[in-house]
């Protein structure tokens, strides 16, 4: 096969076709030098209080403006990309962990562990996301570390589906019979031959699944379970603005729009992932 017919190549090339997944991707792209470059590009310490600068609008001095403690709103907005971002892709990433080897197991085994398995998955998933996330996470305790476990075992459910689903499609494919006729074990099959064909969906929903994941952390952190005070997260300092949203609006602005770019810019790049990826696009 030539480079020009390689589908690895279709599916980049569709990608960087979609504008707006290339928009997206530079949006993220931008969010997570900004989370990694936080100790050295913020200009001041996010946790330094100044009661000479409380409240302060935004200046040349001040970019973003001050909170009520006098910190810089600015730093606080580039280290809570830390909190957002490794909340983000370490729960999904556990999410992953723990759905798709189950959903891998009930697809390809059947019978009563696949009847068991997915009345368990779907007895989660009729509880709303965030809400079985909120629900956990009071019961973890208030602490980024265990709103990051209670986000991924909620999202979990959503890949043990995705998993089971496509692993079932999988396993009745002709190749996979030929792979059972010559002895291959269940679990060699699953790891050789399922997962790398069922890769590409569970690549476009972890992506969007880190989003919601942003979207959770945010939430528990405004309600108090997530990242704890004075460590700068997006969702404490949006709760912190609320007392204060008419006389010092933007101490609400730009932690909130932080969040909803970076939210946008990872469904935007879901998108274009799906399009690349989809098969009926590589025949084109």
């Amino acid at each position: 096969m030539s480079a020009a017919q390689s589908p690895a190549r279709r599916a980049l090339s569709t990608f960087f076709r979609h504008r707006l997944a290339l928009f997206g991707l530079v949006v993220v792209a931008v969010f997570v030098l900004a989370a990694i470059l936080a100790p050295w590009i913020s200009p001041a310490d996010p946790l330094q209080t100044s009661w000479t600068a409380i409240r302060r609008p935004p200046s040349a001095q001040y970019w973003f403006g001050t909170d009520e403690n006098g910190r810089d709103v600015l730093s606080r907005v580039l280290w809570g990309a830390r909190a957002s971002l490794m909340a983000g892709i370490i729960a999904v990433g556990g999410a992953v962990l723990i759905g798709v080897p189950i959903g891998l197991v009930a697809g390809l085994a059947g019978g009563w562990i696949d009847a068991i398995i997915s009345r368990i998955a779907d007895a989660m998933l009729a509880v709303p996301f965030l809400i079985l996330a909120i629900a956990l996470a009071a019961f973890l305790g208030p602490a980024l570390e265990n709103a990051m476990l209670a986000i991924a075992i909620s999202a979990s459910p959503v890949f043990v589906r995705l998993a089971r689903g496509m692993a079932q499609d999988a396993a009745s494919a002709d190749w996979a019979e030929a792979a059972r006729a010559m002895g291959n074990p269940p679990w060699r099959i699953a790891l050789r031959h399922v997962l790398p064909n069922i890769a590409p969906p569970l690549l476009v929903q972890a992506t969007l699944s880190i989003a919601e994941a942003i979207i959770a952390e945010a939430s528990l952190s405004f309600l108090g379970l997530g990242q704890q005070p004075p460590s700068p997260s997006w969702g404490s300092m949006l709760n912190s603005a609320q007392r204060f949203i008419e006389s010092a609006p933007w101490l609400a602005i730009f932690p909130g729009l932080a969040i909803f770019l970076l939210v946008l810019a990872l469904n935007l790049v879901g998108d274009g992932l799906r399009d690349a990826l989809d098969p009926r696009s590589q025949k084109r």
